[in-house]
């Protein structure tokens, strides 16, 4: 079983082909079914060799499908003062991508 971990949007994430994850969003557009490639790999596992960047692998890469864009459950961000008669509340939903891995090299 191949493995890899790859760095994104501030995370690492493992990943195998076939597995399908969701990322923080990244620039540009996308459609549907469009190529992706992370060449930010930390790490690479094929089942009879392990390889380990410094800090990347040079010439390794990881090929990903893009499946939908979407945004997360909202989030209440709450600020409150005891006696201040001060209160603030607001929302967030977190954009992300959901890819699926399709080969890695």
């Amino acid at each position: 079983m191949e493995i890899a971990i790859i760095a994104t949007g501030g995370k690492q994430y493992r990943v195998s082909p076939g597995e399908t994850l969701k990322i923080e969003k990244l620039q540009g557009e996308h459609k549907k079914g469009s190529k992706i490639t992370f060449d930010k790999v930390l790490f690479v596992d094929d089942g009879a060799n392990a390889t380990i960047g410094t800090p990347y692998i040079k010439g390794a890469k990881v090929e990903a499908e893009f499946i939908e864009a979407g945004r997360a459950p909202k989030i209440d961000v709450i600020k409150y003062k005891a006696k201040s008669r001060y209160f603030k509340k607001r929302g967030h939903r977190q954009p992300y991508f959901k890819i699926k891995i399709t080969s890695i090299k």
